[in-house]
């Protein structure tokens, strides 16, 4: 009789490897027990384990909070920054500051209420944006946006004076309203800069914004009350910049300066104690809030929340790591990349950082 066939020794080694022993700190993989009673929180919760990029999403739960429960009072001055901190604005500085940053097509998206809900409460410190992230929120005051299609036809739509972002609709209208209403704000700022001498700035333009505007639907008036300033460097990209245009033909004059407003950002960055970073999308608020970081060697804590891609060399998809070489994340700190659409995971994140302590999200 025939002997059996031994399984090869190359192939039983190269498929039976044994493995290393197992770390006594390594946390297993597992998902949400829906055969248990879930709250809202307990459910985001379960993503810490979930793997991929629900693992990335409960590492930025884990971080916001973080952000948010850092107290100076937990960390002593060292003796070579007393001297520094007996600054009173420095020293007043108890808590983390977080930076929100955020692209125009968000405002234009539902997020506006999410991000509404941080400024009215007062869970930020700063907001930078691009001009449709700010023009877009003072617009749906006037009209609304509408939900509608990626494939709808875009020569159809032009006919018809609809303007598409992505699947939503904004009919051209909306953007009539807004001259009408920005136009006479706009010659009172001259007016005013005029006689006094003083220019404006982009925040201070956004402010004025705020205050005129004079509904509580906006997240500017909100910023405007809390006195929670609002950058935008590229505040003329947009119906803005179309606006200004066409005012600097009937009333020429008017002067945004954004040296002031770098070096105010850059201060307020410089000055924190401890700094976040909450970035949806990229771009110019991804980069500029970055970039102020580095004035004092790093944010502390960052979350970037993007669909971006780091191999066209772009910051928009750069994971945090590239921002550590450049001194714009500090070595060490904690950070993460979420790869997602801001729409799909921020009101989650915020449901289980921010607002959960909000007795709707326990029940």
């Amino acid at each position: 009789m025939d002997a059996k066939p031994s399984v090869p020794t190359g192939a039983a080694a190269a498929v039976l490897l044994p493995s290393a022993p197992i770390p006594e700190t390594a946390i297993s993989v597992e998902g949400p027990n829906f055969d248990q009673p879930q709250t809202l929180n307990s459910f985001l919760q379960s993503y810490e384990r979930i793997g991929f990029q629900a693992n990335s999403l409960g590492k930025a739960i884990n971080i916001v909070n973080k952000m948010r429960k850092w107290r100076l009072s937990d960390e002593p001055v060292t003796e070579a920054e007393s001297e520094e901190y007996q600054d009173p604005e420095v020293r007043s500085n108890t808590r983390c500051n977080i930076f929100l940053g955020y692209t125009s097509n968000l405002i234009s998206s539902g997020l506006r209420e999410v991000i509404l809900y941080l400024t009215k409460h007062r869970h930020i410190t700063a907001i930078v944006t691009t001009a449709g992230g700010i023009e877009e929120d003072f617009i749906k005051c006037l009209g609304k946006t509408y939900l509608a299609d990626f494939n709808l036809d875009g020569a159809e739509l032009r006919r018809n004076g609809m303007n598409r972002i992505g699947n939503l609709i904004v009919p051209n209208d909306n953007y009539c309203k807004f001259e009408d209403w920005l136009t006479p704000i706009l010659d009172a700022m001259l007016k005013e800069q005029k006689e006094s001498g003083d220019v404006w700035t982009p925040s201070s333009f956004i402010r004025r914004l705020g205050k005129e505007i004079n509904n509580e639907e906006s997240v500017y008036y909100w910023a405007y009350k809390n006195d929670i300033p609002v950058f935008c460097p590229a505040l003329t990209d947009g119906s803005i910049g179309d606006m200004v245009y066409f005012h600097s033909f009937r009333n020429p004059g008017l002067i945004l300066d954004i040296v002031q407003d770098i070096r105010s950002l850059n201060e307020l960055s410089r000055k924190s104690r401890k700094a976040g970073m909450i970035v949806l999308g990229g771009g110019v608020c991804k980069h500029q809030i970055a970039n102020a970081m580095l004035i004092r060697n790093g944010a502390d804590y960052s979350v970037f929340i993007n669909t971006g891609q780091e191999f066209d060399g772009s910051d928009s998809g750069a994971r945090p790591d590239e921002a550590v070489s450049w001194g714009k994340i500090r070595a060490g700190a904690e950070a993460v990349k979420v790869f997602a659409d801001a729409t799909l995971v921020f009101p989650m994140l915020v449901a289980a950082t921010f607002a959960q302590d909000r007795s709707c999200y326990q029940s």
